[in-house]
């Protein structure tokens, strides 16, 4: 089972999914694909499988993933302070994968009806609910 983890800037978010679907699905390949350096060399850090920077393994590497997990604005162009290309944006949302998003005011997004939490309890929702949709099938 191939997950994908996409973040930008320091990579924080991306560290965090990666320690928590690893504990969650012990079996899943993780692939850590980050907007920049930084933030591939955090989630690589906190045990990714594989990873990459850039649009284009971000475009590669969602066409076959069997889930996707990030910040919400890995599909919104122009988002993360413009780290997220429109290419970038285009890939995740039409690629075929769940996405498993994360409600971030960095992202320029406000998601109405959101209850504010800290990042761990987002991040432990949505391993979870990636966790059910992957063992159900």
């Amino acid at each position: 089972m191939k997950i994908v983890i996409i973040d930008g800037q320091g990579g924080r978010l991306g560290s965090l999914l990666v320690e928590r679907v690893k504990a969650r699905l012990p079996q899943a390949q993780i692939h850590a694909l980050g907007t920049n350096s930084a933030a591939t060399a955090a989630m690589l850090k906190a045990g990714a499988d594989l990873g990459a920077t850039g649009e284009n393994p971000v475009a590669r590497g969602v066409a076959d993933a069997d889930g996707v997990l990030g910040p919400v604005g890995i599909v919104v162009a122009n988002a993360i302070l413009g780290e997220v290309t429109p290419k970038m944006a285009e890939a995740v949302g039409s690629c075929r994968a769940k996405k498993f998003l994360i409600p971030m005011n960095n992202c320029g997004v406000l998601v109405a009806g959101v209850e504010t939490l800290p990042l761990p309890a987002y991040v432990s929702q949505a391993v979870e609910k990636l966790a059910m949709e992957l063992t159900e099938n």
